[in-house]
C-alpha cells in the first residue's frame, strides 16, 4: 500500500512500540518504508523491542533504546535521536513521523474523591503528557528544516472527548495530551497532526479495563465485546490508521476516531 507520509526516506519514531497498538504501529508502519529510512523503537522492554525490530519487513535501519518514559530526561532523548541517527544527518529524510503511542490508564478502580495521593496524579502526567511533550519539541527542534514534511500522530482516545465513571485519571490525560496537540498545530501549520482513537483494541490495557472498571455497567459492556469477540485486534485499528492517513481527508489536529466515516 502507497501511502504518502510514509514516502521517500523518512525517520519514524514510535514510543510505546514494544506491546499492543505502538508494537503493531512499528511493525505496519516500519514495513512500508523504503530503504534508506529510520525507525527509532523507545519503550521499557528491551527484548520486546527487539523482536518488533525483526518482525520489520523492510530495509529500513531500525534502533531500539529501552528506557522508562515516565523518567527520561530531555538530556537522554537528545542522546537517543542522537544514537538513532548516527551516520546520518536530520536533513537527510524527506519526512519524519512521530507517533506518541506511550501511555496508562491510571487507575480505573476508584472514583475521584478516593484519589487523595498527589504523587498518583504527577506520575500519571508524566508519563501521559509532560514526557510525550517534551520529546515532541526535541524531535521538532532536531527536524527544524522546513523541506522535511512532518506528520505527529497522537494515540489518544474517546474518553479525551467523553467522561466515563472511573475514567478521571484516564480522561484528564488524554484531554490534556489531545488540547497540547491542538495547540502544537496551530503553532505549527507546516506539520500534519492527527490525534487518532483506536477504538476497543484487545490489548493488556483493555483487559486491565475489564477486570478493575469501578463502573460496573461499563465493565459488563466491554466483557461481552470480548466473549463475543468484537474487541478490535491491533492489526484493524492500525490498518485503519494507515487508510486515514492515505486518505488525508482530516483537518490537522482532529479528533478521528476508529468507527468515524471521512
Amino acid at each position: 500500500m502507497s501511502v504518502e507520509v510514509l514516502s521517500g526516506k523518512v525517520f519514524l519514531l514510535v514510543t510505546g512500540a514494544s506491546r499492543g497498538i505502538g508494537r503493531q504501529i512499528a511493525i505496519t508502519f516500519g514495513s512500508l518504508l523504503e530503504e534508506g529510512s529510520r525507525i527509532l523503537l523507545l519503550a521499557r522492554n528491551k527484548n520486546a523491542l527487539q523482536e518488533v525490530a525483526k518482525s520489520i519487513l523492510s530495509k529500513a535501519k531500525v534502533c531500539t533504546i529501552s528506557t522508562d518514559l515516565s523518567k527520561t530526561t530531555l538530556t537522554e532523548f537528545k542522546e537517543f535521536l542522537s544514537e538513532s541517527l548516527n551516520g546520518t544527518t536530520p536533513d537527510a529524510f524527506d519526512r519524519m513521523v512521530l507517533v506518541h503511542n506511550v501511555g496508562s490508564l491510571g487507575d480505573m478502580s476508584q472514583t475521584v474523591n478516593e484519589i487523595l495521593d498527589v504523587n498518583i496524579w504527577r506520575n500519571l502526567f508524566d508519563l501521559n503528557f509532560s514526557i510525550p511533550a517534551v520529546l515532541n519539541a526535541v524531535v521538532m527542534n532536531t527536524f527544524a528544516n522546513k523541506s522535511i514534511k512532518k506528520t505527529v500522530i497522537n494515540i489518544t482516545s474517546l474518553y479525551a472527548i467523553q467522561a466515563g465513571i472511573g475514567s478521571a485519571q484516564y480522561s484528564s490525560v488524554k484531554a490534556a495530551r489531545e488540547m497540547y496537540f491542538k495547540v502544537f498545530a496551530l503553532e505549527n501549520p507546516d506539520v500534519n497532526v492527527l490525534n487518532y482513537a483506536p477504538g476497543p483494541v484487545d490489548t493488556d490495557m483493555f483487559a486491565m479495563v475489564c477486570e478493575k472498571l469501578v463502573d460496573a455497567e461499563t465493565k459488563k459492556l466491554f466483557n461481552e465485546m470480548r466473549e463475543k469477540k468484537t474487541v478490535l485486534t491491533t492489526e484493524q485499528t492500525v490498518n485503519r490508521l494507515v487508510e486515514i492517513l492515505k486518505e488525508q481527508k482530516y483537518n490537522s489536529a482532529d479528533h478521528v476516531d476508529y468507527y468515524d466515516k471521512l
